[in-house]
């Protein structure tokens, strides 16, 4: 560094015939470039000092020729000291004072910098032909391929890129470093649609993805730096899980490993989104399952042990691919959205996250379907089947409808939407399975959507068709006491704004399970003209309530007439319009004005969660 004092304080002499170098400070004469007689530039070092251990430059200040030097290598110097005169040349004239920091670069790379470059370039996609090739082969993508395409050009800035396998016990430091580059976890900081976010893969051409000791050093400091800077997290996970070779660190079985904690404590305060393709096992599969969101290609396979984990617990032999394969993981709800390839797996966490973003600042209008449509998509006919993912399509901005968990739950739509631009949840009963009927698994995936909506300011809305709970003995072998209260505890406790729109059936405990525990729970509960309501199902209201007066009648076909009578006027009772005659409801719609009651439950920041100082609840249940 050139000390900024290089030439004394003295007026600057334009047309003097010599300029005098001095001491800037005390120090010893280490080093003088420059011989008598030679010209040198206003930015040449004359004499370089030593002092506290450090060397400074002190530079000619003018354009001239050395004409005299005052001092040799070894001197010491007192500040002032004269160190050279310089004869100035034609045309010559003072400079500012300043060291070479803003001078041009060289032509030739220095060596440092080169050898920096150099063993950075070790890890790269280009230096590694072979492994490349044999991934490309299966037709997946490379870790670095991932990032790249998740990921705004440009923006990906990665922590921990010369790390490598902690097995300088077992193998060479220059094997370690260019067959196990970054220890097999690529990550760090980067920016989807302009928003940062952190970013990390498992590298399954490195020791097959397993964790290792200084990968996951480098999680905890991804995790960490997430927490403190609110930054959504995307995990590739691909990977065997944890890695037994590592034996540079002195321990016996790691379970003091901070990465499961540190990520699980992110779940409600970020976005957690978990991608697996391929592989996924043990280590690897802990932490996908930690995430809001799971998305899973064809290929993928997840299992909480490998076939090494499963044979060495004496369970047998199996193929990886038969641990946990994508038709068993998205039929059973580990699975929320299932991708063709690596290429559609990164597209959807890069929509998934959009909805977490708050309204987009295109200025671009979204477009909205023909709201009419949707008059004519329940049939009048109130036993006729209908698809409620119709009327999703069609009730929300074109394009926006996002389904989460579509292999599982197939009585309860769960789903991502917008309206004008801004997110929401979609919670929606299906008729298609059991004419609506709420049962374990719709409501386990009813409930915890409502706490990712809850958990990350996204208003709620329910579409609601049910004729309550189901019962009946084989349904209590489910545990659905227990499971349908879930509906109940999260709905009453949500801090998000939560609406309801009756389609058709809203009967019984399901229907205020459908409104965050009952009808004056929502900002609002309307129907659409072919709503109808009750306490329980019509058919076995009437036969329990009418019992008395229906065994009263002597013939079957008689009675038969008599309790068709009794569920017409029940009906007639519970239509829609009675309901809202007698306040119980707010009102009875035309449906294609359903989007201006829905518009009521947005806020200035809805879905804009980072606004808020904290977690809105602790954290956002795996199931």
């Amino acid at each position: 560094m050139t000390h900024p004092g290089a030439l004394r304080d003295d007026p600057p002499m334009p047309s003097a015939p010599e300029h005098r170098v001095t001491a800037p400070f005390a120090g010893v004469v280490v080093a003088i470039p420059h011989a008598r007689a030679e010209r040198v530039g206003a930015r040449s070092p004359l004499v370089v000092l030593e002092a506290m251990k450090m060397e400074h430059e002190v530079l000619a200040g003018v354009e001239g020729v050395l004409r005299s030097l005052a001092v040799a290598v070894g001197d010491a110097v007192q500040e002032g000291q004269l160190l050279a005169t310089l004869e100035l040349g034609a045309g010559a004239g003072t400079a500012a004072h300043s060291s070479r920091t803003g001078a041009s670069a060289p032509a030739d790379e220095r060596a440092d910098l080169r050898a920096v470059r150099e063993r950075h370039e070790i890890g790269l996609d280009a230096a590694r032909v072979d492994a490349v090739a044999q991934r490309h082969e299966r037709g997946r993508r490379t870790a670095r391929e991932n990032l790249a395409d998740l990921l705004d050009a440009g923006s990906f800035v990665e922590y921990g890129p010369l790390v490598f396998a902690a097995q300088e016990r077992r193998r060479s430091r220059e094997e370690l470093i260019a067959r196990t580059p970054a220890d097999g976890l690529v990550g760090g900081v980067g920016e989807i649609d302009g928003r940062p976010c952190v970013a990390l893969s498992y590298d399954y051409t490195v020791l097959a993805g397993t964790q290792g000791v200084r990968n996951h050093a480098k999680k905890d400091r991804l995790f960490e730096l997430a927490e403190r800077r609110r930054l959504p997290v995307v995990l590739f996970a691909e990977g065997g899980g944890g890695r037994p070779g590592d034996v540079d660190m002195p321990i016996v079985a790691g379970l003091d490993c901070r990465a499961f904690q540190l990520f699980a404590r992110l779940s409600g305060l970020v976005p957690l989104v978990g991608i697996a393709s391929g592989y996924c096992f043990a280590g690897n599969a802990a932490l996908l399952g930690c995430c809001d969101v799971v998305i899973a290609t064809e290929d993928a396979s997840i299992g909480m042990g490998g076939p090494a984990m499963i044979e060495g617990g004496g369970l047998g032999v199996h193929e990886p691919q038969d641990v946990g394969p994508i038709d068993v993981q998205h039929a059973n709800g580990v699975v929320d959205l299932r991708a063709a390839d690596d290429a559609e797996a990164v597209a959807l966490a890069r929509r998934y996250l959009s909805y977490f973003r708050g309204r987009p600042h295109s200025g671009e209008a979204p477009s909205v379907p023909d709201q009419r449509l949707l008059r004519d998509l329940v049939p009048e006919q109130r036993k006729r089947i209908y698809e409620v993912r119709r009327v999703v399509e069609a009730l929300f901005d074109e394009g926006s409808v996002l389904e989460l968990r579509d292999g599982f739950g197939p009585g309860m739509l769960t789903a991502l939407a917008r309206v004008d631009g801004r997110p929401l949840g979609v919670v929606a009963n299906d008729p298609r399975h059991l004419g609506g009927a709420i049962d374990a698994d719709g409501a386990d995936k009813a409930a915890r959507f409502l706490q990712l909506c809850d958990a990350f300011e996204l208003p709620l809305l329910f579409l609601c068709d049910t004729p309550g709970f189901m019962v009946g003995p084989e349904a209590e072998r489910t545990a659905t006491v227990r499971h349908f209260a879930r509906m109940f505890l999260g709905g009453a406790n949500l801090s998000v704004p939560v609406g309801t729109i009756v389609l058709r059936k809203g009967y019984g405990l399901g229907a205020q399970a459908m409104a965050g525990g009952g009808f004056k729970a929502p900002l609002f509960t309307v129907g659409w003209p072919t709503s109808e309501f009750g306490g329980m199902g019509l058919e076995g209201a009437v036969r329990l309530g009418m019992r008395r007066e229906l065994d009263a009648v002597a013939g079957e076909q008689e009675r038969e007439r008599l309790f068709e009578q009794m569920v017409a006027a029940a009906y007639e009772r519970g239509r829609g319009v009675n309901m809202a005659a007698y306040g119980e409801i707010d009102d009875i719609i035309d449906p294609a004005d359903s989007r201006r009651w829905i518009a009521t439950l947005f806020g200035a920041h809805s879905g804009e969660w980072w606004r808020r100082p904290g977690k809105a609840r602790p954290f956002v249940e795996a199931w």
